[in-house]
């Protein structure tokens, strides 16, 4: 069944997704649509999958592995002082990850509860001029951590 993860993917694959920050090993590293949490971005796998346990295990140690980087950049490049990882499936029953940066100056009432509390709609949209030195910070750290980052992806250059 289609979902939106893999729409994502295709129009990644076309260079069509403006929120790509680039291409590595297990798939797409993207920026969330809402930014209420400032870096919040997803791993997408390609191809994609239903879940974990639908890949390989070399391929599931990838892809765990560069999503641990995505957050290792994060925690590098913006004031985030620990990250949270989740991959659910329920909505989109097809893998992804998401990779929240948390950070002390979030409200007291939202700080350590989840961030499914939070008004996602209320949070500055995805803006690929405020964006753009995050997403190429973000691609030139993985690539200085050996992730095969696509050659032909613009923001990775």
């Amino acid at each position: 069944m289609p979902t939106a993860i893999h729409q994502f993917v295709r129009d990644a694959r076309a260079g069509e997704n403006p929120r790509v920050v680039c291409r590595v090993t297990s798939g797409w590293v993207v920026l969330g649509a809402s930014q209420f949490l400032r870096g919040y971005s997803l791993l997408l796998p390609d191809p994609v999958v239903p879940h974990m346990n639908a890949m390989s295990e070399a391929l599931r140690k990838t892809f765990l592995h560069e999503m641990t980087l995505v957050g290792d950049a994060l925690l590098e490049l913006t004031d985030a002082v620990r990250m949270n990882y989740e991959m659910l499936g329920n909505l989109e029953p097809a893998l992804h990850a998401h990779v929240f940066p948390r950070y002390d100056d979030e409200a007291e009432s939202l700080r350590t509860k989840p961030v499914w509390f939070y008004d996602w709609d209320a949070g500055p949209r995805f803006d690929a001029k405020r964006d753009g030195e995050l997403m190429r910070g973000m691609a030139a750290y993985l690539r200085g951590r050996g992730v095969d980052i696509d050659p032909g992806d613009p923001i990775s250059k």
